[in-house]
């Protein structure tokens, strides 16, 4: 048994090829459909065997799929294409290395699958931020006229996607370490890493590893490689740049919050600017768009902005479609939300902060601050993070089952900062919670929940604990 190459395009001969799909998700579904109708003969295997397993695997009309079983590999396979959360050490994937099968991920048979006039990929990836830079980037990119989608770990599968009838000119891509992990012939016309910090290490198995597969983002850009120029964790978003196989010509592109030099975006006097796409860049500068149209306008999104900016300057994307686009993006819900002043006091809903980096970040944006915080810390420790942002915190509430981690760091970096911990995990402790941040906060504080902690030890996911502050709040406004 061993593999099989197939080559790219839509008319690649995928007529017989034995191909195992691993996963029986969103993007597992819609590769083992597509590949089917390509012709391959596809097998999809899935450990799980609920009752909703055996519902998606009856939808599957035609295409055997075999439950309760991850770990053997069905003979005869050719291919391996896994979703994006099986771990690289999966027993399946040992199997398919002793048979000499390739495994891949669903983005890089949609990269496969391409036709030659297919649209070019700006893409995307970062710690945090990804889902807000590539959706700022689309509404960039059609505030300038062109069609264009903003796919990939976000929205609709990009295998339906790439298949679809709808045509694009240019596609806004979120990629994850995971899909870029199984993406070896990605090439884009241009790509961004905007941060990195420790996160997936349980998958990855090392921050070095886990920076390498975001760097993979880079290889082969053509156009422009965007980086990060305030990023101070090694290895920094420069370095990837730095060890990355572009095209000749490829560019390196940073963006800061500060004034930009030559080949970079930043800010000067409230003014988003470019010196990057310019002419005469080492004198020049091009006006973008104003800190007061980046909704909403605390650092970190800034960031986002500029980013995504550079990815679209790189597409050649006029200046005043920067502009336009920026202040018709309207961001996700429960990212730095603000959702009501109760008796001078403002309540934003961060609750997509589920891990330390992106806590730091919205704890930035605010001066005065009751935060909320806690969960499940999957590992991460929080003294850097209290100590980065003690100045801020007037007072504190912790939630969660691992709110005595960030207690233990409050005490040894923040002794004077008053902490309430609530020690519960019923339907109503977020009510409860927001009732104790108002106790500690003034008039012109911000109670912030930016938690820090993934949200499945009290919540479905952060979604809903954002809800369940959101309606905190909504009660607190009327009395109730």
């Amino acid at each position: 048994m061993g593999g099989r190459q197939v080559t790219s395009g839509q008319g690649s001969d995928w007529n017989g090829v034995r191909v195992t799909v691993a996963g029986l998700g969103v993007s597992g579904i819609s590769a083992a459909r597509a590949l089917t109708a390509l012709g391959a003969v596809v097998t999809v295997v899935d450990g799980g065997d609920s009752e909703a397993h055996r519902e998606r695997a009856a939808a599957l009309d035609g295409i055997e799929v075999r439950l309760g079983d991850a770990e053997t590999l069905p003979e005869g396979t050719e291919l391996v294409v896994t979703s994006p959360g099986w771990k690289p050490s999966s027993p399946l994937f040992a199997a398919a290395a002793s048979a000499g099968v390739d495994v891949v991920g669903d983005v890089e048979i949609a990269w496969r699958l391409r036709g030659p006039d297919a649209a070019p990929w700006l893409a995307i990836t970062g710690t945090n931020g990804k889902t807000t830079t590539t959706q700022m980037l689309a509404s960039i990119l059609r505030a300038a006229g062109l069609r264009t989608a903003a796919v990939g770990n976000i929205g609709t599968p990009i295998i339906d996607v790439v298949l679809g009838e709808e045509t694009y000119d240019v596609l806004a891509v979120e990629l994850s370490s995971y899909q870029l992990h199984w993406a070896p012939s990605l090439r884009a016309h241009s790509a961004a890493v905007l941060n990195l910090a420790p996160d997936h290490l349980d998958w990855h198995g090392s921050m070095e590893a886990y920076a390498a597969d975001k760097g993979r983002i880079y290889e082969g850009n053509r156009v422009a490689c965007v980086y990060n120029v305030d990023a101070t964790d090694k290895p920094s978003t420069e370095d990837l740049v730095r060890g990355a196989d572009v095209e000749e010509g490829c560019r390196a592109i940073g963006f800061t919050l500060g004034a930009p030099g030559p080949s970079q975006l930043g800010v000067v006097e409230g003014i988003l600017v470019d010196r990057a796409f310019v002419e005469n860049r080492q004198q020049n500068a091009q006006e973008l768009a104003e800190v007061g149209d980046v909704n909403p306008p605390a650092p970190h999104n800034i960031a986002n902005a500029l980013a995504a900016a550079a990815l679209a300057r790189a597409y050649g994307v006029p200046a005043k479609a920067v502009r336009d686009g920026l202040r018709a993006f309207t961001p996700d819900a429960h990212r730095i939300a603000h959702v009501a002043d109760v008796d001078g006091v403002a309540y934003v809903d961060d609750s997509k902060a589920t891990n330390t980096h992106a806590a730091e970040a919205s704890l930035a944006a605010y001066e005065s601050i009751v935060w909320i915080a806690g969960g499940l810390a999957k590992g991460a420790t929080f003294d850097e993070l209290v100590a980065k942002s003690a100045k801020r915190l007037r007072g504190v509430v912790l939630i969660g089952a691992d709110r005595a981690l960030i207690g233990e760091a409050l005490a040894r970096h923040a002794p004077e900062v008053p902490v309430v911990d609530l020690d519960r995990t019923d339907t109503g402790a977020m009510l409860a919670a927001v009732r104790s941040a108002r106790g500690l906060a003034g008039a012109g504080d911000t109670v912030l929940l930016a938690p820090a902690c993934a949200s499945m030890d009290m919540f479905a996911n952060y979604n809903k604990r954002g809800d369940a502050f959101a309606q905190a709040v909504r009660e607190l406004g009327t009395g109730t």
